[in-house]
């Protein structure tokens, strides 16, 4: 029999069906894989006990012929969302061993479907990070490695745990978050496929806030139809969360292999950086002419406020996470340092349970908020990013189908690499995605190629509103046209 490990979650959904093997078989097999790569530190709590309950369960339902459309599937949960009676810190000191008395939406949704929870992953703190190195737990390492080096990497950030796990072959697929390009990075650093959903396609309740009108949840998996399956079942309105929007889930998974002829895919030339390294230039380019193989229509496009995009970015996504934070206070749950009274109850607890990048973020946060800044950061870091959004519906308008760049601007680098004297250096990495969360759109990121020292590196497409399903049929084709690549094991 096959590695159980190795198979797509297509497959081992076959497998399942045609009782080749059980879900326990499958699930036992997973676990032993995350025993064996506990170096990577991609899980921060494991559930054995749970994942084998939930397995006997779903091979009790596939034997009776009730199985969901995820019956027997092991995956991976990104410490962001509540599961009930399961540990949920969002990787921060402050929330301590805080368990929800709650399931978050989407868990509940892919429990509803017969998915069978391994444990919780890590991810930077409060998902603040694109590198997974501020979570504390400890940094996430990426099972991929520099040819002839044995630096360990970082697997990108705030879903580092979600990519390492899945590259690892330690869960079929995972749950993870996108602020800022949080699902789309550590996809295109450890050769996994990421999407971030339309802002509004799934719901966020029951998921750590960061910054509420930017997070949105979404799948890392193995392939792109693994992905197209996961959406379906994580998708979808829920009353409880008012940004959640109330239109039906299509069947992504027959967007695939659909054909792409006619397509118009728009190349942004703002996106043509000063400085990018040769590599991603001619990955792009590969990947454009993947589309244009098999039927699509190349357009050179024009989205003018880009540039401003990443500052913006950086006042809103504060602004929020500040406000989001606020709730943090030692009082009713969580992390408590005491103090002679509240103030200082307040203070010791925050400087106690906050990491030094949270901290900075609120402090970014407050300060653009307060009195006399908050009309010249804010508010017009607002109208940017209304201009923004305004560059991606032109576009649209203009018959323009999906947008195709570049998804980073660098493979991984190393943990300790970047961003230490300067946190700017940190914050360039999401150059390409945060445009993208801006404008509230879909974005998937899929592996297509190799830097010099063999280290995977991704294409993103971004799609319009609520039109996934283009996203999947195009990034099938750039997944057929590029194959698909696995680390060599050294854990």
């Amino acid at each position: 029999m096959t590695d159980l490990t190795s198979l797509t979650l297509a497959e081992a959904r076959k497998g399942l069906a045609d009782k080749t093997f059980t879900s326990l078989e499958l699930t036992d097999a997973h676990l032993s894989a995350i025993e064996a790569a506990r170096v990577l530190n991609a899980f921060v709590m494991e559930t054995p006990d749970q994942a084998r309950a939930m397995a006997r369960e779903a091979d009790a339902k596939i034997a009776k012929g009730d199985a969901g459309p995820l019956a027997g599937i092991p995956l991976g949960i990104k410490d962001l969302f509540a599961t009930k009676g399961v540990r949920t810190t969002a990787c921060s000191k402050i929330l301590g061993n805080f368990v929800p008395t709650y399931e978050s939406t989407i868990t509940s949704q892919l429990w509803r479907d017969g998915a069978v929870m391994l444990g919780k992953l890590n991810n930077d703190e409060f998902a603040m990070g694109s590198a997974n190195e501020t979570s504390c737990f400890g940094p996430v390492g990426n099972p991929w490695r520099r040819e002839g080096s044995n630096t360990t990497l970082v697997p990108g950030g705030s879903s580092g745990g979600s990519a390492s796990a899945v590259a690892a072959l330690l869960c079929m697929g995972a749950t993870a978050t996108d602020t800022g390009g949080s699902i789309r990075q550590p996809a295109a650093f450890t050769a996994t496929v990421g999407i971030k959903p339309t802002y509004g396609r799934c719901s966020r309740w029951g998921i750590v806030a960061f910054a509420s009108s930017l997070d949105q949840a979404g799948p890392i998996a193995r392939s792109v139809r693994d992905s197209a399956m996961l959406l379906r079942s994580m998708a979808g309105h829920d009353p409880k969360d008012t940004t959640s929007v109330d239109i039906a889930v299509p069947d992504y998974e027959a967007a695939i292999g659909k054909s792409v002829k006619g397509m118009k895919i728009g190349i942004p030339r703002e996106y043509r950086l000063d400085g990018m390294p040769a590599e991603i230039e001619k990955l792009w380019s590969q990947g454009a002419e993947w589309l244009k193989a098999a039927g699509a229509e190349l357009v050179e496009i024009s989205l003018p406020h880009t540039k401003y995009a990443l500052p913006a970015y950086y006042i809103v996504a504060p602004a929020e996470a500040s406000s989001n934070l606020a709730r943090y206070d030692g009082v009713r749950y969580g992390l408590r340092e005491q103090g002679k009274n509240i103030i200082e109850l307040y203070e010791n607890t925050r400087a106690e349970g906050f990491g030094a990048e949270v901290r900075r973020r609120v402090m970014i946060g407050t300060y653009v908020l307060s009195a006399g800044y908050y009309d010249a950061y804010y508010l017009r870091a607002q109208k940017v990013r209304t201009l923004i959004k305004k560059d991606f519906e032109d576009c649209f308008a203009r018959g323009v189908d999906a947008i195709l760049t570049p998804a980073t601007p660098s493979a991984a680098f190393g943990i300790g690499e970047k961003g230490g004297a300067d946190p700017v250096e940190m914050y360039l990495n999401d150059i390409f995605t945060v445009t993208v969360n801006m404008a509230g759109l879909p974005g998937i990121a899929v592996p297509s190629g190799k830097d010099a020292q063999g280290l995977p590196l991704g294409l993103q497409l971004i799609g319009r509103p609520f039109e996934e399903e283009t996203l999947f049929s195009l990034g099938e084709v750039i997944e057929q046209a590029a194959g698909r690549f696995t680390p060599a094991r050294w854990w």
